[in-house]
């Protein structure tokens, strides 16, 4: 019987790296891991963006009926939006590629301390570490009230 429970810890068809005792902090081997688990998700995300298109032209109807074309154009409008959301988290992924072929992934670009191998399988685009995210998180909520 297949182990559930390891199988939803997985991101993107991906195991958690496991990290090796003695390790240098991103190494080609992490670094491969991250390209590899960022490239999977954008294709996931190129994917919807596909099936967005195909659904929208299949379904586009011209319906006599303002009810009904007011609900396929708010369904539509919903869709769109969630795309745009997910185009710009692929333009992050992007520069996340980026920050690996460069060499600066996994560290803070505010304090430059590393991030943590667990926080990046959380949130593989992040480029802040948890106290540097959890001061901007404070003074944001300080600023907007």
């Amino acid at each position: 019987m297949p182990n559930t429970a390891a199988k939803s810890d997985s991101l993107h068809g991906f195991e958690p790296y496991q990290e090796q005792k003695g390790e240098e902090y991103m190494n080609e081997k992490q670094q491969e891991h991250f390209r590899k688990l960022l490239l999977a998700w954008k294709a996931e995300l190129m994917a919807e963006v596909d099936r967005t298109v195909t659904h929208m032209k299949d379904e586009a109807a011209n319906f006599p009926d303002p009810a009904d074309r007011a609900s396929q154009e708010e369904e539509f409008s919903l869709e769109l939006r969630t795309r745009d959301r997910e185009r710009k988290l692929i333009k992050k992924i992007d520069s996340t590629l980026e920050l690996i072929d460069q060499e600066d992934y996994g560290f803070c670009e505010a304090c430059g301390v590393e991030i943590g191998i667990r926080r990046l399988e959380a949130r593989p685009t992040a480029t802040l570490c948890v106290d540097c995210k959890t001061l901007a998180e404070i003074k944001e909520k300080q600023i907007s009230g």
